[in-house]
């Protein structure tokens, strides 16, 4: 841990945002407590997905007995070293491209593995090994800043208060309307999915299916017109997960997770694969998940600079950059080194130079998801056919190997420079953002 620096942070919202900025300022010295709504943590969820820049991320967070949470997130984690990524044709099956993995890395391991299992190590990491404060059960009702403060007032009517109010408190962010002045609700897409997560007892009974649990840990895809769906085994082939992404124009004011209903998922997949509906049909239950989506706000960081919006509440994004989380990670790493690095006096400035580092790399990211949905949904069949390869999930090396603390190390005082000159033009640093190229997964 580094040498304390009296800084005092809250951050709202216990997701994996929240947890790595709560986790991060406690590395960087900084005295953090979170606030949570939910009144106790649930292994809720499907398959999550973090890129290597996430898993340089987990090996750095380490137990007093010399492990690291990325070793211990491994085993609940896929393993496709051997299997790879088998993408089919929608309607034949026949698999029109084979994308190998790559080599792991113990120092940046991909990981993917059940949300609510993995949520669970960084939680308990947090709160147990890291002795961060987290109060369950506290829903905030307002946020506020003033006189060189800033906080949250609870629903009891508790005022808390820090010098800097971090809002992890995803698409629905109450933050969000101090930080614009104006109730930004979140809107659909265009988008949904289908999402369940389930044991491998049925599908082994059936010889249609038995073959995957039998593989061990599998990743298929099959890619059609405005659809894509994606099935794995895990955990050995023991757990099976499945999700589905497909037009949908429904109206997120009232909710956007519904119980899904598996003759909706039958008409989408109508005509398809008949292992699509094979798999499908083993199916206990569903979510039918609306996805949100936007472009980074026009700032995330409130007109006193001392209430700051990260992850979700700034910038969803979509699950086919398989990038959200980790983004959201990212976030939390440079919001700690940026306060480090300009001490207790100089907060303001610290949360500005945050958001100038973090906005064009966010926004750059965000649009890979753009990019892969639509290649997928308009796949030219025929190009496939000459270029298998142009079907791969792309890999960017650029968004992989980018090491967030040592970058915001490196470019802190010149970007601090910039923002005290001009109070910070978005877009000052971007972490090297080249042409996309297709490489293994």
């Amino acid at each position: 841990m580094a040498q304390k620096t009296g800084i005092k942070i809250i951050v709202v919202g216990a997701g994996f945002g929240g947890l790595t900025a709560a986790i991060e300022c406690a590395r960087h010295g900084h005295d953090v407590s979170i606030y949570e709504n939910f009144p106790e943590l649930k292994t809720l969820g499907d398959i999550i997905s973090f890129g290597a820049n996430a898993g340089r991320i987990f090996a750095r967070w380490r137990y007093s007995t010399g492990d690291t949470v990325a070793s211990r997130l491994r085993p609940l984690c896929i393993d496709l070293s051997e299997y790879g990524f088998r993408i089919h044709k929608y309607d034949t099956g026949e698999v029109v491209y084979h994308q190998r993995s790559p080599p792991g890395s113990e120092d940046a391991p991909v990981l993917n593995g059940h949300r609510g299992e993995l949520h669970e190590v960084v939680f308990n990491y947090a709160r147990d090994e890291l002795g961060i404060p987290i109060h369950l059960g506290q829903r905030v009702e307002e946020y506020f800043e003033d006189g060189g403060q800033a906080g949250i007032v609870l629903k009891d009517g508790t005022r808390v208060c820090a010098d800097l109010v971090i809002g992890a408190d995803g698409v629905r962010s109450k933050a969000r309307e101090l930080v614009l002045g104006y109730v930004d609700k979140p809107k659909s897409s265009g988008y949904a999915v289908w999402r369940a997560w389930f044991s491998n007892e049925k599908m082994i009974a059936d010889p249609r299916t038995k073959e995957f649990c039998e593989n061990g840990d599998t990743f298929n895809g099959w890619i059609g017109p405005d659809v894509h769906f994606l099935f794995s085994t895990i955990k050995g082939g023991k757990d099976c997960c499945w999700v589905l992404t497909h037009k949908d124009e429904h109206d997120i004011d009232e909710s956007w997770s519904f119980p899904g209903k598996l003759e909706d998922v039958y008409e989408v997949l109508e005509g398809w694969d008949p292992i699509c509906k094979a798999i499908v049909e083993k199916t206990p239950s569903l979510v039918d998940w609306k996805l949100v989506y936007r472009d980074p706000l026009p700032t995330w960081v409130s007109k006193e600079a001392r209430i700051l919006l990260l992850g979700d509440a700034a910038h969803p994004f979509l699950p086919t950059s398989a990038q959200g989380a980790t983004q959201a990670m990212e976030d939390g790493v440079t919001i700690a080194v940026c306060l480090e690095k300009a001490g207790r006096d100089r907060v303001q400035e610290a949360v500005r130079v945050h958001q100038e580092i973090r906005y064009d790399r966010v926004r750059t990211v965000q649009k890979t998801g753009e990019s892969t949905r639509d290649r997928w949904h308009k796949t030219d069949w025929k190009k496939v056919a000459e270029e298998p390869e142009s079907i791969a999930f792309r890999r960017e090396d650029w968004i992989h190997e980018h090491d967030a603390e040592k970058h915001a190390k490196e470019v802190f005082d010149e970007v601090l420079g910039k923002v005290t000159g001009s109070q910070g033009e978005s877009g000052a640093v971007l972490a090297g953002a080249p042409a996309p190229t297709a490489v293994a997964v």
